[in-house]
């Protein structure tokens, strides 16, 4: 990745400025639903400027539903099959993207009927959430937030990548999850989630971000 321009701002301004880039984007294949993507690691909290934006949303009268990929993850029994440990597994086994595609973006297609699963899968109890369908009328707002999403060819109109360094990264990451340092390591290699995404934030200190606005 070459280097590129960045500005401080503050998380509210940003949250401010997405939710006013959201209001005019018209998805490239007709959908009513734009679809949007806060991709970061989970130290990176892509979460928390997913329900910022969303609230900034709410403000200026559009609707949105924030969705985690957090909650469509695989069973246990799939999800540790090669141990509670595995870099491989995490990568490329742990969430269920076919549950995504099928629940979350089919809804969202042209000529779809915009009834979402906001969840599907409770990693605590290991058991369904067996959520209600959420109705997203036209013109409302998918964001969805978690890690790895720029891999899956999933159809944002949006992209957003909340970057931290390796350094960052380790720092913030609890020491018990460690051990998935190097998905994320592979992702950014493979990937370039940073130059890939519409959008890049550099979040090494949480207090004072920077994005390519």
């Amino acid at each position: 990745m070459g280097p590129v321009r960045l500005e401080a701002i503050t998380w509210e301004r940003l949250g401010d400025l997405l939710a006013d880039r959201l209001l005019d984007l018209k998805p490239d294949d007709g959908s009513p639903w734009p679809r949007i993507a806060f991709d970061g690691a989970p130290a990176a909290r892509p979460g928390e400027l997913a329900h910022r934006v969303s609230e900034a949303l709410r403000v200026r009268g559009r609707s949105s539903l924030v969705v985690a990929a957090e909650d469509f993850l695989r069973p246990a029994s799939l999800r540790f099959e090669y141990g509670h440990q595995d870099v491989d597994a995490y990568y490329d086994g742990w969430f269920d993207t076919g549950a995504l595609w099928r629940e979350v973006f089919g809804p969202l297609e042209p000529g779809g009927d915009g009834r979402l699963l906001p969840d599907l899968w409770d990693p605590a109890t290991d058991r369904a959430t067996r959520s209600p369908y959420v109705q997203l009328p036209p013109g409302g707002i998918l964001l969805l937030h978690g890690p790895l999403l720029l891999r899956h060819w999933f159809p944002f109109d949006l992209s957003v990548h909340i970057r931290l360094s390796p350094g960052a990264l380790r720092r913030r990451t609890p020491e018990g999850e460690h051990w998935t340092l190097p998905a994320f390591a592979r992702y950014e290699s493979e990937g370039d989630p940073a130059g890939a995404a519409d959008v890049l934030v550099r979040a090494d200190d949480p207090r004072h971000p920077a994005w390519n606005g």
